[in-house]
């Protein structure tokens, strides 16, 4: 919810035991507008906690100021769009409650005592109720006020709270099928894939070699395009380019530096300290692929062991920064092979970013 511009405070509701762990994790990663809230033994009475810090003194050093709108959200729920929040919010607005909901996927059925079909449900007729709701602060708070302890300690729908005790119809969006919740361990598999998979959207190509091998530094990014979208720049890392600034602020997490150079690490490490000045890699991983052109006519690498060397000691100590160095070797020797060995090499770098995988860091992958 941090990344939503226009919500002004956030209320992190955790378990008693975890209150301390919350709060490193808040500071670590520089979030703000976060207050961290003791919660209670069942959901109902955790988000009436969270309320009451909009409320009442004893539940906050200070009373945070009462906001017109509310916005309740699962963290089980992480890829939640701001399109679908503000759409819950001003619908709130204008009907005092609102809720996400998805088709039910499956058919709702009742069981009697003796463990036999009861009854099911007219599938067609239901939804299911998601994450985020939202609610005009009073209301939500009075229904909170009114509840029984039996409401508190068994109930799980808060729209049915406003409905009850304030006579609010709340209205439902349509909401998106990212509304999914990380309940199993498998779903955090699955989690991690949609990360890694949003992660990958985008690449920035920096190429700065001489002439005469610019037609790599061109054949690559254009090889590239097919499967992600590229921003190509040529342009020495030792100089502080706007465009590569603008880059890195519109949040993107691959880059792939072509140099002709035996090891540029000391260019390489302009970058990394912008990435770093930038905060990017704080909550995600950031691939940065050093791509060395090879075009020497013997057989040999042009790198050697000192420079293999050099480079994992590089990638160990940027992973420290939670940024992911892997090296890749393009070797230029044969004209009529040039475009095959660029399209190997955008599959490799194509696997880089998907995978993301901290056991490669370091090594150097041939083309």
């Amino acid at each position: 919810m941090e990344r939503i511009n226009w919500i002004s405070d956030i209320i992190v509701v955790v378990s008693p035991e975890n209150i301390e762990t919350m709060k490193t994790i808040i500071e670590k990663y520089g979030h703000k507008r976060v207050t961290v809230v003791k919660g209670g033994i069942t959901r109902h009475r955790s988000i009436f906690n969270g309320l009451k810090v909009f409320a009442e003194d004893e539940f906050s050093c200070h009373l945070l100021q009462k906001p017109e709108v509310v916005i309740i959200h699962d963290a089980v729920r992480p890829f939640v769009e701001e399109d679908i929040v503000s759409k819950v919010v001003m619908a709130a607005k204008e009907h005092g409650a609102a809720g996400a909901i998805r088709p039910l996927v499956s058919t709702v059925i009742a069981s009697a005592a003796d463990g036999c079909l009861d009854h099911s449900l007219e599938r067609a007729r239901y939804r299911a109720s998601e994450m985020p709701q939202a609610f005009l602060f009073d209301i939500i708070y009075e229904a909170y006020q009114q509840c029984t302890d039996y409401d508190l300690d068994y109930g799980t729908e808060c729209l049915h709270l406003a409905l009850k005790y304030c006579k609010t119809n709340a209205k439902l969006v349509e909401g998106t099928a990212d509304l999914w919740k990380v309940t199993y361990k498998r779903d955090l598999y699955a989690a991690e894939s949609i990360i890694k998979d949003n992660l990958s959207q985008q690449v920035c190509v920096i190429t700065n070699v001489k002439e005469t091998l610019g037609q790599v530094g061109f054949l690559l990014p254009e090889s590239l395009k097919s499967q992600i979208k590229v921003e190509a720049i040529s342009i020495s890392l030792s100089k502080n380019d706007s465009r590569l600034q603008n880059i890195i602020s519109e949040q993107c997490y691959n880059f792939v530096c072509i140099n002709d150079k035996r090891c540029a690490i000391q260019e390489t490490q302009e970058l990394v300290d912008m990435l770093e000045k930038s905060n990017i890699p704080l909550l995600y991983p950031v691939v940065l692929i050093l791509v060395h052109l090879d075009s020497s006519e013997n057989n040999s690498f042009s790198i050697g062991m000192e420079d293999l060397t050099t480079i994992k000691k590089f990638a160990r100590e940027t992973k420290k920064k939670n940024i992911l160095v892997y090296g890749l070797l393009i070797q230029h020797k044969d004209p009529l092979l040039l475009q095959e060995t660029v399209n190997s090499a955008a599959a490799l770098i194509m696997a880089l970013i998907k995978d993301r995988s901290p056991e490669l860091i370091g090594q150097l992958l041939v083309a």
